[in-house]
């Protein structure tokens, strides 16, 4: 051993979904299948390179001021960051600053046990129940900081405010985060409702997935203007130039254009139904969905071959090999087109299957 390894920080990092290099259907990373507002191309083609001389807005004016009037809050209440990522880290830093264990579930966005091991921040995980759902009384003890996403992800289920709002009145005295990247996609309202009402809530948001923009990397955080100033402080101290001019304008522009916004929602959600019904036929079971993606097992074929088995077959779905949830495939809802090969090729590997009985002991489905 080098005499200068020890002094090197060692954590074991998210994995994202693959990203092959040769053209499949890829349904593994919750991207939209849709491209952008015709909007952001506008926007981009009548920018003037010349500019990009220039440092960028640090506080991304323009599209803080768009999201302000889209969302009826004050620029002061919003933070922007270089994906929801980028937010959720700037917050872990700022506000998980306690010796007390945050938490969140224990099905959940694998990045939060990443950063908590990376800013050397205690924590401890939640369970959720047998049905996938959180459980309320689970934060009612003692923390450090709450956090957790509303759809949840992989499991796809929402929480109405109700249920958010409980959290938050056990919680007074801590920083409360409530990621919804999937929000616009979900039956239930998002927290924004809940803001006026609590000053230690914070709300992340992003544009990687209603909004077709994860290329861009563009995140945005709801907050008092207390906690909002607390971010800056931080992000200016690591780095004041985080959003580039070219994502500001685009970011802006794809705000302004609700009605192409709605439509892709629409489009998404109509096609989750569609193929949700047509997996169920197929004998694929999941809790409802309020993402845009099906956390789905199939009660007799292993989620494993499924996913190998589709891999081959240059179709990538995303399957996580941990407690519980070993017997589950997220698939990411593409266009008709795409769904309809998945589930052609579902039928051809089910069709090769000979039922019995392989699930894994104590990893039964849940019931549709």
């Amino acid at each position: 051993m080098k005499l200068w390894e020890d002094k090197i920080r060692r954590v074991v990092p998210y994995t994202p979904g693959e990203q092959p290099k040769r053209p499949v259907i890829k349904l593994n990373t919750n991207e939209c299948p849709y491209p952008p507002s015709p909007a952001v191309q506008e926007a981009l083609d009548s920018l003037d390179t010349s500019d990009l001389r220039l440092y960028p807005d640090t506080e991304a004016t323009p599209l803080a001021d768009a999201l302000a009037e889209y969302y009826g809050v004050d620029p002061d209440q919003i933070f922007i960051g270089v994906g929801s990522d980028d937010v959720l880290a700037m917050a872990f830093m700022t506000f998980f600053q306690g010796e007390k264990p945050i938490l969140f579930p224990d099905i959940t966005y694998s990045f939060y046990d990443v950063w908590a091991q990376l800013f050397r921040i205690p924590y401890e995980t939640v369970p959720l129940d047998e049905e996938f759902r959180m459980t309320r009384e689970g934060y009612y003890r003692e923390n450090g900081g709450v956090i957790f996403p509303n759809p949840n992800a992989p499991t796809a289920i929402a929480q109405d405010l109700d249920g958010i709002r409980d959290i938050l009145d056990h919680n007074q005295d801590v920083i409360v985060i409530v990621d919804e990247a999937y929000v616009d996609f979900s039956s239930k309202p998002s927290a924004l409702a809940l803001l006026e009402e609590y000053e230690n809530l914070l709300v992340v948001q992003t544009f990687s997935k209603s909004r077709a923009m994860a290329g861009m990397r563009i995140g945005y955080a709801f907050g008092s203007p207390e906690l909002i100033r607390a971010m800056k402080d931080v992000k200016y101290s690591f780095n004041s130039y985080t959003m580039n001019l070219p994502a500001q304008t685009a970011g802006a522009a794809a705000v302004r254009d609700d009605a192409y916004f709605q439509d892709t929602v629409a489009r998404v959600i109509h096609t989750r139904e569609k193929t949700a019904a047509a997996l169920k036929e197929l004998g694929f079971v999941f809790p409802p969905s309020d993402a845009n993606f099906l956390f789905a097992s199939h009660r007799q074929k292993p989620a494993r071959e499924i996913y190998e088995e589709l891999k081959k077959r240059d179709i990538f779905v995303r399957y996580f090999d941990k407690p519980r949830i070993s017997n589950y495939l997220r698939i990411t809802i593409g266009t008709d087109e795409q769904m309809e090969t998945l589930l052609r090729q579902l039928k051809q590997i089910l069709g090769e299957f000979i039922a019995k009985d392989t699930l894994p002991s104590g990893e039964r489905p849940l019931s549709s």
